[in-house]
C-alpha cells in the first residue's frame, strides 16, 4: 500500500492510522478528516477489499465526506470513519471487535464511531464494551441512537420530495417514477416511505430475492441490479455502495434527478460537471443522507452531557435537510456552479478550509 499522503482522496487528514492486531487478525484503517468542530464521527466499515489500497481510498474518502456531513447537518462534530478489512469469507469474530473498540478507545475521543455497512447494532454493544466512543446502541421506544438506517432513509425521503419540487415543481410524489439502488436498510426504508405516498417504483439490489420481495410488498417492479440505472425515470436513488456516477453509469442513466443515500456516490469530483451537462439535478450525498448520524450523533452527545434527547429533536433536524437542499439549488441556480460545487464550499467554510 502506498504512502497515504500521494493518495490523490488525502486531503489534510489529521490522522490515518493503520490498526494490526496479530492476536485477533484484526487489519482497520482509522482516518480522521477534521476535528475543527467537534471529535471526528462516522462508522466503521466491514468490508472485503481485493487490495489494501482500496480500503485506505475509502476511508480517505468516506471521513472527509463526515467533516462535510456532519457540518452541513449543524452537528458539533468533525468527520472520521473507519475501514476493517475482512477476509474473502467476511469473517468476523469477538476478538476482532474488541481489539478495534480497544483502537478506538486509544484514540481519547478524538473519534467517534458507529454503524456503517457490515456492522450491527450488536456489533457497536460488543465494541462499546471497551470504549464509550461508540454510539447506534440499541434504543428503546421513543430514544434516539440504535439502526441509523431508518433516519438515513427519513431524510432521503425528504430531500427527494425536494428535489421533485424543485425540478419538477410537484408537491407530491404521487405518480413520480423512482428507481432505487439496494433495499437494505436504507433504500428499503426510502422504498416504504415513498410507496406510502403514491410514487412508482422501480427496486433492485445484489441480493435479487430481497429486491423480489420488497416489490411484492409495495407493489413495485424488480429489475436485476444490472439495469437498475439504465431505468427510466424521473428519480435516481442510489443507495447502496458508492463511485456508482462515473462516466459509464452517468451516460446509462435516464432521469432527470438524482438524489440517495449511498456515499460518495461521484466517482471523482470531476463527474459532477457530467450530470449537469446532462441537465440532472443532483441532491449532494452528505446533505441528503445525514438523518442517520443526526440520529447517533445527538445519542453521542447527550449521553456524555448526563442529558436525554427526545426523538422529535431527531425528526426536527431531519426535517430541516430539504431546506439545506433548496439553498444550495438556489445558489446553483443564481452562480450557473454546480450543485456539489456550490455544497462543497459552504461545508469547507464551516470546517475552516475555505
Amino acid at each position: 500500500m502506498q504512502a497515504f499522503w500521494t493518495e490523490p482522496d488525502f486531503d489534510a487528514h489529521e490522522l490515518v492510522q493503520l490498526v494490526h492486531h496479530c492476536a485477533s487478525g484484526l487489519v482497520a484503517i482509522v482516518a480522521l478528516h477534521s476535528t475543527h468542530l467537534g471529535p471526528g464521527a462516522g462508522g466503521t466499515r466491514f468490508w472485503h477489499y481485493p487490495e489494501p489500497a482500496d480500503g485506505l481510498r475509502d476511508a480517505l474518502r468516506l471521513s472527509r465526506g463526515m467533516s462535510y456531513k456532519n457540518a452541513m447537518a449543524g452537528l458539533p462534530m468533525g468527520g472520521g470513519k473507519a475501514v476493517v478489512l475482512l477476509d474473502r469469507a467476511g469473517r468476523k469474530t469477538p476478538e476482532m471487535l474488541a481489539a478495534f473498540g480497544d483502537a478506538v478507545e486509544a484514540l481519547g475521543g478524538r473519534y467517534v464511531t458507529a454503524e456503517d455497512v457490515g456492522a450491527s447494532e450488536a456489533d457497536m454493544v460488543a465494541i462499546a464494551r471497551r470504549t464509550a466512543h461508540v454510539c447506534g446502541l440499541p434504543a428503546g421506544e421513543g430514544a434516539v441512537g440504535g439502526d441509523p438506517g431508518p433516519f438515513t432513509a427519513m431524510g432521503i425521503f425528504h430531500g427527494i420530495k425536494a428535489a421533485v419540487a424543485h425540478r419538477l415543481g410537484q408537491s407530491s410524489v404521487q405518480g413520480v417514477r423512482v428507481a432505487i439502488q439496494g433495499c437494505g436498510s436504507v433504500g428499503g426504508g426510502v422504498a416504504r416511505l415513498l410507496a406510502g405516498e403514491g410514487a412508482r417504483l422501480t427496486l433492485a439490489d445484489l441480493d435479487a430475492a430481497r429486491a423480489k420481495a420488497l416489490a411484492s410488498e409495495l407493489d413495485a417492479q424488480a429489475v436485476p441490479s444490472d439495469r437498475i440505472m439504465g431505468t427510466q425515470c424521473d428519480v435516481f436513488s442510489p443507495n447502496a455502495l458508492g463511485a456508482v456516477l462515473d462516466e459509464e453509469g452517468i451516460a446509462r442513466l435516464d432521469c432527470t434527478i438524482v438524489a440517495g443515500g449511498a456515499n460518495n456516490q461521484l466517482a471523482r469530483p470531476e463527474h459532477g460537471a457530467l450530470l449537469t451537462e446532462r441537465g440532472i439535478l443532483y441532491a449532494p450525498d452528505y446533505v441528503i443522507n445525514a438523518g442517520g448520524i443526526i440520529n447517533v450523533s445527538l445519542e453521542y452527545l447527550s449521553s456524555r452531557a448526563g442529558t436525554e434527547c427526545d426523538i422529535n429533536e431527531v425528526r426536527k433536524r431531519i426535517a430541516q435537510i430539504p431546506g439545506r437542499l433548496q439553498s444550495i439549488w438556489q445558489e446553483s441556480d443564481t452562480t450557473g456552479d454546480r450543485p456539489d460545487l456550490v455544497a462543497d464550499r459552504m461545508a469547507q467554510k464551516l470546517i475552516g478550509r475555505a
